[in-house]
């Protein structure tokens, strides 16, 4: 009953920056999630967690591997119909090819925040980063 669809990938130079989108819809009438994650996995990595954001009090989270330059948002929510609707960016400066990857949004319904993708339930389909001079 919750989708997501990340956004805004692409190509950069190292020290660039990059902004990411995951569009979440959920049905009004279904349960509700705790926290918006982003994660991403590069080949023959496992799948790392390095934000996240509650939807209760907007409190943020980050993996050391990128605090200090990725910033984790949340715009209010909107309604249509019987779906409610949110969008939580992804603001990544200084840009390194070692953040090279496949980048996800998730949703979480059984804790409040967490980093272990383990935890998360519903994800989007990913969205590519190549960072490369």
């Amino acid at each position: 009953q919750v989708q997501l669809v990340e956004s805004g990938g692409g190509m950069v130079q190292p020290g660039g920056s990059l902004r990411l989108s995951c569009e979440v819809s959920r049905v009004t009438s279904s349960s509700i999630y705790y926290a918006i994650g982003w994660f991403r996995q590069a080949p023959g990595l496992e799948r790392e967690g390095i934000s996240c954001i509650s939807m209760l009090d907007g409190r943020t989270f980050y993996a050391d591997s990128v605090k200090g330059r990725f910033t984790v948002s949340r715009e209010d929510s909107r309604n249509t119909d019987n779906l409610e609707w949110n969008t939580v960016s992804l603001q990544m400066d200084d840009l390194k090819p070692d953040d090279t990857a496949t980048y996800y949004c998730a949703a979480l319904f059984t804790d409040y925040a967490s980093l272990d993708p383990n935890k998360y339930d519903s994800w989007g389909q990913g969205t590519h980063v190549t960072v490369s001079s």
